[in-house]
Formats: C-alpha cells, structure tokens, sequence
C-alpha cells in the first residue's frame, strides 16, 4: 500500500510566506527557504509551493525565491502560482522544481493541461482545484463551484466535473482546497474529498481546514485523500508533522516516519 504523504505548504505573497483565512486577512509566516529547509528536516514528505498573488497580478512565478528554495531542501517540490505556458513552466522546473501546479490559467485554457503534460509528463503536472459550497444546479450539481485568482471569482463550473477533465486532458495530480474552510480549522471538506477521489484515479491531496491531527485521519480514511497538505498549523507550530504522523499510523494508515531534526 502506498505511503500517504504530509506536505506542508508555503503560501507566498511578496516574496514571504503568508497564511490567512479564506485567502484573507494574510499575515507574515517566514522566509520561503528556512521554512522548508525546516519542514524538510521534521519529516515532511514533499512541499507545496504557492505564489499566491502571481494569478491576481498577472504575472509569472517569482523564480529566484524558488530557487532559493529548492536549493534548502532535498525532498520533492511542487511550485504553484503564475504558470500560463510551457515555457513558463519549463522555468519553475529549471528553477528547481519537481512538480509544477496549474490552477486558474488552467481553467481559463484547459488545453495548458495537456500541452504541459505531452511536454513534461503528467507526473511532472498537478492541477489544483480551489472549490467553494454553491446551489446544486445544472451547471454545479455537486454543489461545489470552481472558484479562481485566490478565491475571487467563482466559475460557474462543477468542481467533480473540472477534476475530471483535468485528469483526462493530463494532469496526473490534483490538489484539492475547499475555500469555505480554509484557515477556518474546522477539518478537511471530506464530503468534497470524497466525490472527487471517488471520480478520478489520479493521487488527490486535501487542503483546507485541518486543526488536528484526527483532520489529516479523516481527509485519508473518511475523504480517500492520498496526501494531506497543511500550512497554518504547521507554521505557527500548533501541530508538528510528526503528531501527524503518529495519529495517522495509529489509525492504520501507512506514513514515512523520520526522526526530526528540528
């Protein structure tokens, strides 16, 4: 059976990390490169990466934090935030990324997809898909709504809908936030989860909400997430990576374990 992986995620906004709710209210975390080099040493398995403003501002990644970045750790590197071609893309992997995340211009051009993925491979590309609750209808009959540019503009497109197009067009993850909890601790969206695992055959990690280690339990056993991702608690130092571990391995559920460093 497949490790399930813990990945802390830093949001960055102004060559800083940042965590806020509902992608609001953003307050200061730390420098992008300590924070991972730290999270790298404490046993995490992979880390997110997010230019959380690149979309909203209409520009590309901020390549040279990235690289700073990718130098301080040695575990893999999903960079997020900007990325609207392949030769943008072809830059975070030069910058030192393994992984490299689509979201909102992805959804404006769901044809990114699939001309990142013949180019790179599909384990190279993750689209992440930010999700809000919205009226069942026939445009959203899940009752989950697409939303991008950090939350700001809803799409009027089915989340479990646009997750399966994405994986048909090529991506070969998806990173899945529910909006309405995110910084909220109120526990991962399992009911989301839940959908979207159930209609792809692609790793999904969960994202948004988690405020103790029984939220990463249940976004794997209840919500059939493959990873968990988390940023505030993490950074703030209110749960360790290692509390995860341990809660999800109790609960039957196969971890990396590493003795921290840190």
């Amino acid at each position: 059976m497949l490790r399930r992986r813990v990945i802390p995620c830093l949001d960055v906004a102004a060559g800083r990390v940042v965590k806020g709710t509902r992608f609001v209210d953003l307050r200061d975390q730390g420098d992008p490169p300590e924070l991972a080099e730290r999270y790298a040493a404490e046993g995490a398995d992979e880390i997110v990466f997010l230019d959380i403003t690149a979309a909203p501002e209409g520009r590309s990644t901020l390549l040279d934090i990235v690289e700073r970045t990718a130098r301080r750790v040695f575990i893999p590197l999903t960079v997020g935030g900007g990325v609207g071609s392949v030769d943008d893309m072809r830059g975070v992997l030069r910058a030192g990324a393994d992984k490299v995340g689509l979201n909102s211009r992805a959804v404006a051009d769901p044809a990114l997809i699939g001309r990142c993925a013949a180019r790179f491979g599909s384990q190279a590309v993750v689209v992440a898909i930010d999700a809000r609750l919205a009226a069942k209808s026939q445009a959203i009959p899940t009752g989950y709504e697409v939303v991008v540019n950090g939350g700001r503009d809803a799409m009027g497109i089915d989340a479990v809908e646009w997750a399966q197009r994405a994986v048909a067009l090529g991506a070969g993850e998806l990173l899945v936030t529910a909006i309405d909890r995110d910084g909220t601790g109120r526990g991962y969206d399992t009911d989301l989860l839940r959908q979207i695992t159930a209609a792809v055959r692609v790793p999904v990690i969960a994202s948004g909400g988690a405020a103790a280690p029984a939220d990463f339990v249940a976004a794997v056993r209840d919500g059939g997430a493959d990873a968990v991702l988390a940023a505030g608690i993490f950074h703030r130092r209110e749960v360790s990576i290692a509390q995860v571990k341990q809660a999800m391995a109790a609960a039957g559920l196969p971890v990396r374990h590493m003795e921290a460093t840190a």
